[in-house]
């Protein structure tokens, strides 16, 4: 190993948020003044940047768009806006479900990371009120290569800006036509933390921060599906510095769903014009407890004390202390909240804290 350069060199920081209250990489979570609204919430533990690619995505309101449903209704009610960079649907009473055929950020990666430092620099994070820094965690995604490119970028951004940052490899977009997410492939997810792995093996030893990434999964259905993960997970112990890996954020939305409105027709425009999309919010609920559930098991079966030491964020369905209590208790170490956020904007963190106080 190069002396210039080493993984294990890096003083290490324990992988903690909060409170353990945070919102997922979602639409609401886009701009600088999402963010901004994100971070001086006193009730998040951190925020979580709306994935990003090493160049922008390309967005177009007719056919990457979101909508609230009831499921109890079975069909969706809301108009959609095509008026904004992305489709969005109306707010209506009872529509906790939500339906979508987005991709990514229309912002690339490094104009977020510009957009933090600036942010670090003037006033508009309230550090001193908060008396802390709270991370933000960067989602990314693209090829390995790429993502190992922002890595490493992000390595020295977290020693040069005095912001704390954690990156999130988003492997689970079902939205995306021909490619399938990554992270329902053991030779994909092999290729993407060798990258990381790559990436803070040549870490500068002047780098005094470390950086924690997590991989963002899709709800899986099976158990093969789960051991896939956990088998790349323990393959990467044998890199230089052992498993890259500090937290699996579980889960993204479940693919290949549709939503109709009341006429039958599909209620979202969508690349393919199919109008199948991810679904999220409480729909979710039960299969993010299981995911969230079942890789807390394996991950504490595990006879690799670099992956028992894997936190998960939970994310999926979560709208209230009992559906925090809930995921909690299955094993999540932080809890994400996505749909609700699109609902409700940032007092659901508020709302969510005081449920739990009460």
């Amino acid at each position: 190993m190069d002396p210039k350069h080493s993984h294990s060199s890096v003083s290490k920081h324990l992988f903690s948020i909060s409170p353990p209250l945070l919102n997922s990489a979602n639409p609401w979570a886009t701009s600088e003044e999402d963010l901004k609204a994100l971070y001086n919430c006193p009730y998040t533990g951190a925020v979580t940047i709306r994935t990003s690619l090493w160049k922008a995505f390309n967005q177009h309101p007719n056919t990457h768009q979101y909508t609230f449903f009831s499921s109890s209704r079975g069909h969706a009610t809301a108009n959609i806006n095509v008026d904004l960079p992305e489709g969005r649907g109306e707010v209506l009473p009872g529509e906790t479900s939500s339906l979508n055929t987005l991709g990514y950020s229309p912002i690339a990666f490094e104009e977020y990371v510009t957009m933090l430092v600036r942010m670090s620099r003037t006033s508009a994070l309230q550090t001193k009120q908060l008396d802390k820094l709270k991370p933000f965690i960067v989602s990314v995604t693209g090829s390995a290569a790429e993502v190992g490119r922002c890595c490493e970028h992000l390595l020295e951004d977290a020693t040069s800006s005095g912001l704390d940052l954690m990156m999130e490899i988003n492997l689970s977009c079902p939205n995306i036509p021909d490619k399938p997410p990554p992270a329902y492939d053991g030779a994909s997810l092999t290729e993407y933390i060798t990258a990381v792995g790559h990436a803070k093996a040549k870490t500068p030893v002047t780098y005094k921060r470390g950086l924690h990434v997590g991989i963002k999964t899709p709800p899986y259905t099976y158990q093969g599906q789960f051991q896939v993960l956990i088998d790349a997970l323990e393959r990467s112990t044998s890199l230089n510095g052992g498993c890259p890996i500090s937290f699996i954020t579980a889960t993204n939305t479940l693919g290949s769903c549709l939503v109709m409105d009341g006429k039958n027709d599909p209620a979202l425009g969508s690349a393919n014009g199919t109008g199948i999309g991810g679904l999220a919010g409480d729909a979710l609920h039960p299969i993010a407890l299981g995911n969230v559930k079942t890789i807390r098991s394996l991950l504490d079966t595990s006879s690799h004390p670099d992956v028992k030491s894997i936190s998960i964020i939970g994310i999926g369905g979560v709208s209230d202390a009992a559906g925090y209590k809930r995921m909690m208790s299955v094993g999540a170490a932080a809890v994400g909240v996505g749909t609700a956020l699109g609902r409700d904007g940032v007092g659901i963190f508020e709302k969510i804290t005081h449920g739990l106080e009460a």
